[in-house]
């Protein structure tokens, strides 16, 4: 089967427009008793290989979200399939409070490879941020005189601060020095702010954020579910600004697509005691194997440089659309970026995309966000490539059909 010669068979330039476009499926199932939480087309999708998905009426799409990146090595990787088939024949989770082999091999496997000294293995990013906050006022109690204020620097507007938590621009130094005072127990932010747009943080800004914890002696949390597990073109996004925190959290591309996060503590920071994180599913068998698999894999050898020059081929040919539609600025790393827009037109070229087969997300309405897996070939991101051209040219011709509809 030639993958790149199945079209969808594209709307009309009305239905584009006015956002009526309702693909038929042939499926009797039906999202009326799912509570809704997000929108999502109305495709139900069953299977997949590698950067490529397909639908229930055998229609093929290019995957260039990979379920926002956690789909590290792709979509059903014959490597994490095997061994999670394996693992699943022999033990899945034995309970939280007995010991497995997957939960001791991949907890001393980070610590190894990433320099920390302690690990702990929960089911998702957002449940490691949650630790890493547990973590640090439980060290600012021990070491602080009781200080639990983090500080957390965002790049989305909007952001009320509270008594436990105080809001800063991101890549804003001073901001940052005004904001930390004796309360303070640590700062904590993402490298790479991908939900805001894919803003990277500056090497100067996160150098001295790092010199600041250093001198006031508080805590450096860095948040890397989006940028950890090769996503950057290093293991950790920290080795490319050269800088080292107190606490990671990791998740996302760390389980391949099984639910699976880690709390990476170094030095003084190392504080938890018997008790103080629970979980029933936490290091379970079956998805500790799971995170050994791909940190085998992102580990192997070579794979961080194909990393590397595909996300340079993917930069390059991202750069010459955007200059072809007259879009705008292009930011990121490794296989991780984001394309501004000219206007806030994200979702309807995401839309655009889908009826192209392709699959791309929108943080912010004039953002389009690539994160493929982290295998994905050259010739994967050329047929990306062409398929977005043809979305942009469509939403562009939309356009100029409703400004002409307004004009008469």
């Amino acid at each position: 089967m030639n993958l790149f010669s199945l079209r969808r068979t594209p709307p009309s330039l009305d239905d584009l427009a006015v956002d009526t476009f309702r693909p038929l499926r042939s499926d009797n199932l039906s999202s009326e008793f799912l509570m809704p939480s997000v929108e999502r087309p109305s495709q139900i999708f069953v299977r997949g290989q590698g950067s490529w998905l397909w639908d229930s009426d055998e229609r093929a799409y290019l995957d260039f979200s990979q379920g926002g990146g956690a789909n590290s090595l792709g979509h059903s990787p014959s490597v994490l399939v095997n061994a999670i088939s394996e693992q699943a024949r022999s033990l899945i989770n034995p309970g939280v409070g007995l010991h497995n082999r997957g939960m001791l091999s991949l907890a001393e496997q980070l610590c190894a490879r990433t320099g920390s000294d302690q690990a702990y293995l929960l089911n998702s990013g957002s449940e490691a941020c949650d630790a890493a906050i547990q973590l640090a006022r439980k060290w600012g109690q021990r070491h602080r005189g009781g200080a639990s204020l983090i500080i957390v620097a965002n790049q989305r507007p909007g952001m009320t601060s509270t008594g436990d938590f105080h809001h800063v621009p991101f890549n804003d130094l001073m901001a940052m020095h005004a904001a930390v005072d004796a309360r303070t127990v640590a700062i904590m932010l993402e490298p790479i702010q991908s939900e805001a747009g894919v803003i990277p943080a500056t090497e100067s800004y996160l150098k001295g954020v790092e010199r600041l914890c250093r001198e006031l002696g508080i805590l450096l949390i860095l948040d890397e579910v989006q940028t950890g597990i090769g996503r950057c073109g290093t293991l950790l996004a920290e080795e490319s600004y050269g800088v080292r925190a107190d606490i990671v959290v990791l998740g996302g591309g760390l389980g391949g697509g099984v639910p699976l996060g880690a709390l990476l503590a170094r030095g003084k920071a190392c504080c938890f005691d018997i008790g103080d994180l629970v979980g029933t599913h936490h290091g379970n068998a079956l998805m500790t194997v799971a995170g050994l698999v791909v940190l085998d894999s992102v580990q192997d050898h070579g794979f961080l440089d194909h990393v590397g020059q595909t996300g340079q081929h993917l930069r390059e040919g991202l750069q010459r659309l955007s200059h072809r539609y007259g879009h705008g600025e292009l930011r990121g790393q490794g296989l991780l970026w984001g394309l501004s827009l000219s206007d806030d037109s994200a979702d309807a070229v995401v839309k655009s995309a889908l009826y192209e087969g392709l699959l791309l997300t929108a943080p912010q309405p004039d953002c389009l966000r690539f994160t493929p897996a982290l295998s994905v070939s050259k010739a994967n991101i050329d047929e990306m490539l062409l398929r977005l051209a043809r979305a942009f040219s469509r939403v562009r011709t939309a356009q100029l059909q409703c400004r002409r509809g307004i004009a008469v």
